[in-house]
């Protein structure tokens, strides 16, 4: 056996043999040539992270164009629902454009990053989200964010949608200082900074 050769990745018994990964779901095409259902081919969309694949709306046929003709139009309604999310009323005239190095102060390894405003390289996030709403974060903590440590995570809260995600520390282009940042951002700090208050006066009324 090839050791060099790519792990097949599998949704049950069908070999995944293409993928397209848009917003919040991934449009996957799959291939069971043992099966003796007469479903050989399917096409549904997938939601996964670091420990499981959840596959939603299967659909099965012997038939591959129909098949491919679904895989289709899932990536474009994918497409579109994702377009929309991303030009939503609230977000329209305000300046998205991606922030670049000269946006923000770099970091060195002496950096302490709890609690600053890290703005995300780029090319790390996939190409629909590569724009100021979805760079911007307020870094709560993780191993990443203490200076000189072994570890990397760094566990974030987006300003523009308040998700809480993960990055790696090399991940980080940099930071900006609060009263620097766009009016839209600013207001999605206030918001996360008012819910921490209020998870924190709960704690303690719970003691």
């Amino acid at each position: 056996m090839n050791d060099n050769m790519e792990e097949k990745r599998m949704a049950g018994d069908y070999e995944i043999i293409q993928a397209v990964q848009i917003g919040d779901r991934e449009v996957v095409l799959g291939e069971n040539p043992q099966d003796e259902t007469g479903m050989k081919y399917m096409c549904a969309f997938c939601r996964q992270n670091a420990l499981f694949a959840e596959y939603s709306e299967v659909m099965a046929s012997d038939d591959f164009p129909e098949i491919v003709e679904l895989f289709g139009q899932r990536i474009a309604e994918q497409a579109q629902k994702t377009h929309i999310e991303l030009n939503k009323p609230r977000i329209q005239g305000i300046d998205d454009c991606p922030i670049t190095a000269e946006g923000c102060t770099p970091i060195s390894h002496e950096d302490d990053l709890h609690g600053k405003i890290v703005v995300i390289k780029p090319e790390v996030l996939r190409r629909e989200y590569r724009r100021a709403t979805r760079q911007l974060k307020l870094c709560l903590g993780g191993f990443g964010a203490s200076p000189h440590s072994r570890g990397s995570a760094c566990y974030c809260v987006d300003l523009y949608t308040g998700k809480e995600s993960r990055y790696e520390r090399m991940d980080v282009l940099g930071t900006i200082q609060p009263e620097n940042l766009p009016g839209w951002a600013k207001h999605g700090l206030t918001a996360i900074q008012q819910e921490q208050v209020k998870k924190e006066t709960t704690k303690e009324r719970e003691r």
